[in-house]
């Protein structure tokens, strides 16, 4: 399937230039039974999409209009047939060579419609189904094209419509000069190349339609698509003062499920990943200026749980550190030392706690305690600050020139046999009682230890793996791999540094 697809969407490319992703997208909407609409200034090739599209299908027809305020229904739905008004009374149009009977729509200038127009559209988009005097016909159509070049007015009523383009796609002239020489030396723009054989006929049309409904969504697509809904409350847009909240209605969800379920069909997939997820931010902006802002939620969503894996090996990387330092300078403490603190109970081999300070729950570094000056000498400089991990707890320590925690209190240190003097006041340090297990302060060592440099590996493996796949989407365009490599670009360089720190590990 994928190769076809492929494949057509090449053929349908050639002699038309930097509208890739008009027409897969196009391609993606038909297959999928869903609408389209571009938004751009006149001449872009808008419905060159369209008539290109109506080659991926065999024997199709299509039907174009440009709009304007005093078109009619008639005009779009055909006319009114007079034998049928006066033979039978029946109020009936003839359809044949207009929208109803067609399968390729293009209809340019959609916002200059008039209501009763736009009424029969929301229909035909949404149900595929016309009214025609006493009957309800169903439509063959597969792909209804719309363009303007501008949004629809606020407070006219048209927002029901603009809910109906399930993809919404900006599209712009020519950027790059060689494409544009190609263009200008290039022929006849019209000419059907697609080869016969890969079109789709009706037959495979309809039968694909029920396949895509045993298309299932994995769960972690399904996790990314929440995210991604929750994300769209508090969108930062480039420019805008506040965040903004986009809001998607439910039936656009549905639909946009249906949209993802497709492209996995079309890249021979049984469920939806979340590589099938990055082109639905073409369904998810409501003005042109949010688009930017959409797409990186998207991104950022679909490689989560490799940030949230990342970061959780950063904090882990970030505690072995501490540790290997505490244990560094625990080590350095004189027999007299730890014999003088033998009485102390300690805790998770490294602190000991003050019994009776705020909450109960207040720890000084053990290897910090015993090398702090006595009571009356000059105090030590030192911090105390609440755990990051554990707000509960309040960690104490000698200042040593690193990274000052956030939040940190600068205190003065000193001690006696049994106490610690915080700015002077004494606190007593817990002992240990007739029933605690009297151990070593430090434990002896049995663990065994984490090989960080093969997860972060690992790790990098699979970013690699993720982007691969989503570039070969044929859905992304090359505005698509740039955002995507700008931000796996920071991703990597912390990768490189998290390198770096695994060398602070000293034991």
């Amino acid at each position: 399937m994928k190769q076809r697809m492929q494949s057509l969407i090449n053929e349908m490319n050639k002699n038309i230039y930097e509208k890739d992703s008009e027409i897969s997208l196009s391609l993606l909407a038909a297959i999928a039974g869903e609408s389209i609409i571009l938004l751009g200034p006149p001449g872009v090739a808008k419905s060159m999409v369209a008539r290109r599209l109506k080659s991926a299908f065999r024997n199709a027809r299509s039907f174009e209009y440009l709009m304007s305020r005093f078109s009619t229904p008639d005009e779009i739905f055909g006319p009114v047939s007079i034998s049928q008004l006066k033979n039978h009374d029946i109020y009936e149009r003839s359809t044949d060579g207009y929208l109803p009977s067609c399968d390729v729509v293009f209809l340019d200038e959609i916002w200059k419609a008039g209501p009763a127009i736009q009424n029969s559209l929301l229909t035909v988009i949404n149900e595929k189904l016309f009214r025609n005097g006493r009957n309800e016909i169903k439509l063959p159509l597969k792909l209804l094209v719309a363009a303007s070049n501008e949004l629809p007015a606020r407070g006219e009523g048209l927002e029901a419509l603009w809910d109906r383009f399930i993809i919404r796609i900006e599209s712009c002239a020519i950027r790059e000069e060689a494409n544009f020489t190609l263009m200008m030396m290039g022929g006849d723009d019209d000419e059907d190349f697609t080869d016969n054989e890969i079109k789709i006929s009706n037959d495979e049309y309809a039968q694909w339609s029920k396949d895509i409904e045993q298309v299932d969504i994995n769960i972690q697509a399904m996790d990314c698509i929440k995210d991604i809904r929750k994300a769209l409350r508090t969108v930062e847009v480039d420019g805008a003062e506040e965040r903004r909240d986009i809001y998607i209605s439910d039936r656009r969800w549905k639909k946009i499920a249906r949209l993802v379920r497709t492209s996995a069909f079309m890249h021979d997939r049984k469920s939806v990943v979340t590589c099938d997820l990055l082109p639905m931010y073409h369904c998810l902006w409501q003005e042109p200026d949010e688009r930017d802002a959409v797409r990186r939620i998207v991104i950022r969503a679909i490689f989560a749980p490799c940030a949230l894996k990342f970061a959780k090996l950063k904090q882990d990387l970030e505690d072995e550190i501490r540790n290997s330092s505490l244990q560094q300078r625990a080590g350095r403490s004189t027999a007299r030392q730890r014999q003088r603190d033998a009485d102390k109970k300690t805790y998770s081999d490294y602190y000991y706690r003050l019994a009776k300070h705020e909450t109960g729950h207040s720890f000084i570094v053990m290897a910090d305690f015993r090398q702090l000056p006595e009571v009356g000498e000059d105090g030590e400089e030192g911090l105390m600050f609440q755990d990051p991990r554990n707000e509960k707890i309040t960690v104490i320590k000698v200042y040593d020139g690193s990274k000052v925690p956030l939040g940190s209190r600068p205190v003065s240190l000193a001690r006696d046999n049994d106490n610690v003097y915080i700015d002077g006041l004494r606190f007593e340090i817990e002992k240990f009682d007739m029933n605690d297990e009297k151990t070593a302060p430090i434990a002896e060592d049995t663990k065994e230890y984490r090989d960080y440099s093969k997860e972060i590996d690992s790790l990098a493996d699979n970013l690699n793996d993720t982007q691969k796949e989503l570039e070969n989407n044929m859905f992304i365009n090359n505005d698509d791999r740039r955002e995507m490599k700008l931000y796996l670009a920071d991703f990597y360089k912390e990768i490189a540094f998290t390198r770096q720190d695994i060398e602070k590990i000293t034991y």
